[in-house]
């Protein structure tokens, strides 16, 4: 398992380039003579990278101070054959990219698949601008892949464990108001309030009618309490047990992914998601574990 030590102080410790002890400068300046200028063009990004998503205005900002300031934390890579591969920094990459600039300030490391994997689902959960599904999805990836808990996690990226439990409930919804999220139609706070409705077919509806008449949060919480309320003569659907709600959230925190059920202990279907083929991969090395 790794060690909880220092991740969320930043990635300078978690990478160990940088000596804090302004006394032991031949250190700092070991550490610096490490830095090379590398060409542009021969890097390329990490294809397993949690964000898939970079703001263009947000890098048009940062490539402008890079235009007049430099480089000034040099990016983080490895070599991959006559090449280079970005483990952290690819927003300072790719600003670079649209200014024109032909060389990188860069670390060139040695890593494992695994320090690499880790290195860069940290680097981004520590961003506060990180797309909300991506960070949920990257500390449910941190939390199966490591063995972590919500506690270990929020320790090492320096959040609060309610933050990590809270990022971890969005997983919970389905995909229609997933994408919502992700597009930034739908923020957060809109998506706290639809997590706690259970019904699936209500949380697309109430996300819809938050993006298309442009709700605030109060809005979406009385629209909320109004569904909630028991209808006269209505149809009561049956209700799932206290143990069979505690079994869903006990594969949940197994299979550390999300997992719906519909019905009752007489009938029903259970969904366990997966979001690529290495998750797949994880949960049938899970299964096979369970069976012996």
């Amino acid at each position: 398992m790794i060690q909880k030590k220092g991740l969320g102080r930043g990635l300078e410790s978690l990478l160990g380039i940088y000596d804090t002890d302004e006394e032991n400068t031949k250190k700092e300046e070991k550490a610096q003579r490490g830095i090379s200028e590398i060409s542009v063009s021969l890097i390329d990004p990490n294809p397993k990278q949690p964000r898939k998503t970079f703001v263009q205005e947000s890098l048009m900002e940062l490539a402008k101070s890079i235009k007049t300031n430099g480089v000034i934390q040099p990016i983080v890579v490895t070599k991959h054959g006559d090449r280079y591969m970005i483990v952290a920094g690819e927003r300072r990459w790719r600003a670079s990219k649209l200014v024109g600039i032909d060389t990188i300030p860069a670390i060139v490391r040695d890593f494992s698949e695994r320090q690499i994997k880790e290195i860069t689902i940290i680097e981004n959960l520590q961003r506060e601008d990180l797309n909300p599904i991506e960070m949920a999805r990257a500390i449910s990836e941190l939390m199966a892949e490591y063995n972590m808990t919500q506690e270990a996690v929020a320790e090492r990226i320096g959040k609060s464990r309610p933050v990590i439990a809270n990022a971890l409930r969005l997983l919970n919804l389905p995909d229609e108001v997933i994408t919502l999220i992700e597009s930034g139609r739908l923020s957060v706070g809109h998506a706290k309030v639809i997590v706690a409705v259970e019904n699936i077919g209500q949380q697309i509806k109430l996300a819809n009618m938050a993006c298309d008449n442009k709700m605030t949060v109060r809005d979406l919480e009385e629209a909320v309490k109004t569904i909630n309320q028991p209808k006269t003569n209505a149809k009561e659907k049956p209700a799932q047990s206290i143990e069979l709600k505690e079994f869903v959230s006990d594969m949940r925190r197994v299979f550390a992914t999300k997992v719906s059920l519909l019905g009752d202990e007489q009938k029903g279907k259970i969904s366990i998601e997966y979001y690529n083929k290495d998750d797949l991969q994880r949960i049938y090395e899970l299964v096979e574990k369970l069976k012996r």
